[in-house]
């Protein structure tokens, strides 16, 4: 079987069960767990990112005391693949969970296929 693309960075190896870069098909662990694990993590200051408009206490920059900005990157090339704003504390998201045995069943049956990378209903 084909690799489905899953997001604009992130594949999904259904024979193997794994999850990839999309950039440079780097392994990102087991497709029944959670990808980012696998990832290089960093923690970003949100008003790095989201400048003061205005100046004064309420600058409509987020507060890091509030809020962190989680970059979820490839070790293999880099590539930024996920995203997160958190609050501090908060573990990070278990965002994709596919049900990897009904997605076999239906590509099996042939109500789905995987067409250019990507999962499409089957036409009659």
């Amino acid at each position: 079987m084909a690799h489905i693309r899953v997001t604009e960075y992130l594949d999904l190896d259904l024979e193997s069960e794994r999850w990839q870069c999309h950039v440079c098909s780097h392994d990102l662990g087991s497709a029944r767990e959670n990808y980012k694990h696998a990832c290089q993590v960093n923690q970003r200051d949100p008003r790095e990112i989201h400048q003061p408009v205005i100046e004064g206490e309420y600058t409509f920059a987020p507060d890091p005391d509030w809020v962190r900005i989680v970059e979820f990157h490839c070790p293999g090339c880099f590539t930024q693949i996920e995203t997160e704003y958190l609050p501090p504390g908060h573990p990070v998201t278990h965002d994709i969970e596919i049900d990897l045995d009904r997605l076999r069943e239906r590509l099996a049956e042939g109500e789905l296929e995987v067409r250019d990378e990507r999962l499409s209903v089957t036409e009659d």
